[in-house]
């Protein structure tokens, strides 16, 4: 996909787009970093986008939706949204394969158009046996799309796609801010008709987004090797086991979301309102900083490094939580913003080393299939993550703020480990060296 070793010094940016676009507003954009320098990763971004308001919105008016409009018990709702979550891990590796042998973004935009159909079939939800069945289509399809958007941002970012994922997730936050402001007039609404609208708002954006990937080009299946096997992801030990640990590392996203503003409220004498400035925090950084940070990570071994980093810095984070417990006012707000800037310095390598080994990891025929496998892993981290960190954090107070910080310590510091295990293993019949990107 990439064309940049075939271009001569000093030609633009993109070939394709005339000598006009070295000079403008798109040049001046892309030199500062703030759009994508090719129209095929641009293309991909604005699907994106698009599809992450739509989640943004769906994230912050549905629980409502189902309580106050539907009228169906906290508890369903509750049972409802994490039962669909686990089903929907299920068809991470077997879509993930289709898309490995029929393309990944002819899969990828069904997978959003069935995302758009499971949404707007809520709106007619009445019983807890239909919420069952219209959430558990959506998360299968909110799965599949996380396996068949893999081999996408490899084969778009090429020849770096951390840096390039690294940009998504970035706009991800962004994204998702602006669906839950957009969900927030619902909400203060709170009509049955502004919540159906929030629904099919956000169903045709999916819908939207499936049509803006028309624009992005068409990546071919790689030819699988001879001999090689069906399932590789599967009979991967060294990627199951760095599945496992990304998992583990993965519960620091749950820190910030539900562990830390129970703390604030409950266990510190800091005022209510930062909470949300904490979060405000964190997202900038990692809207400014993401993509700069996912610099140094060009190999899996650098990633391994990094993640070891990230383990060392997130102990650091949850010690400086633990020490706001029982602080007079003003101490608690510095250091809880102390440990909160230390907690997204942690995020930003985590996440830079986690989307170099998911892609460096896995051999180029198979990318969707362990895109797949190391979904799971981070699904199941979501499922796990309120429980043991409000067990550990909150039911344990200062010592178990550090004994989850210890974890991430100890799962950083195994992951070079893995890496170089699996180096060993390249050369596993259905595994295979991954070629140069």
């Amino acid at each position: 996909m990439d064309t940049t070793s075939q271009r001569r010094p000093g030609e633009g940016i993109e070939p394709a787009a005339g000598k006009g676009v070295e000079r403008g507003l798109l040049a001046w954009l892309v030199a500062r970093g703030l759009i994508p320098e090719t129209a095929p990763k641009r293309a991909f971004a604005v699907a994106t986008f698009i599809s992450l308001i739509g989640k943004g919105l769906f994230m912050s008016g549905a629980a409502l939706f189902f309580t106050r409009s539907v009228g169906l018990p906290v508890a369903q709702v509750g049972l409802a949204l994490g039962a669909a979550a686990l089903i929907g891990l299920a068809a991470g590796v077997p879509v993930g394969h289709l898309a490995d042998r029929y393309g990944p973004r002819e899969v990828f935009r069904v997978t959003l158009f069935v995302q758009a159909l499971a949404v707007a079939g809520l709106v007619f939800v009445r019983s807890f046996p239909w919420l069952i069945a219209c959430l558990c289509v959506a998360e299968l399809a909110v799965s599949a799309g996380t396996a068949a958007r893999g081999p996408l941002n490899r084969a778009l970012g090429a020849p770096n796609p951390t840096r390039y994922r690294s940009y998504l997730r970035a706009l991800n936050n962004i994204a998702i801010g602006c669906g839950a402001l957009a969900a927030g007039v619902a909400v203060q609404v709170d009509t049955r008709t502004a919540y159906v609208c929030l629904m099919l708002g956000t169903a045709v954006l999916f819908l939207a987004s499936a049509l803006a990937c028309s624009r992005v080009p068409s990546v071919p299946p790689v030819e699988v090797p001879a001999g090689g096997s069906r399932w590789p992801a599967l009979k991967d030990k060294p990627y199951v086991v760095l599945t496992v640990l990304d998992g583990i590392m993965s519960i620091q996203n749950q820190v910030l979301s539900f562990a830390l503003p129970l703390w604030i409220t409950g266990h510190t004498d800091a005022p209510r309102w930062f909470v949300g400035a904490s979060v405000a925090a964190n997202t900038a950084i990692v809207v400014c900083l993401q993509v700069r940070v996912s610099r140094g990570v060009v190999d899996n071994m650098s990633a391994g490094r990094t993640m070891r980093r990230a383990g060392a810095v997130l102990l650091l984070s949850t010690a400086l939580i633990a020490a706001a417990g029982g602080a007079p006012g003003w101490v608690a707000i510095v250091v809880v913003l102390l440990g909160v800037v230390s907690l997204t310095v942690g995020e930003l390598w985590y996440a830079a080393a986690s989307f170099e080994l998911s892609y460096g990891l896995a051999p180029e025929h198979a990318q969707g299939q362990y895109s797949g496998l190391f979904a799971i892993g981070q699904g199941l981290s979501s499922a796990i993550g309120p429980p043991v960190l409000g067990l550990l954090c909150l039911g344990w107070g200062e010592p178990g703020w550090l004994a989850v910080g210890v974890l991430f310590l100890v799962a950083g510091q195994f992951v070079p480990l893995v890496v170089k295990w699996s180096e060993r293993t390249r050369a596993q019949p259905g595994l295979g060296p991954r070629p140069p990107l």
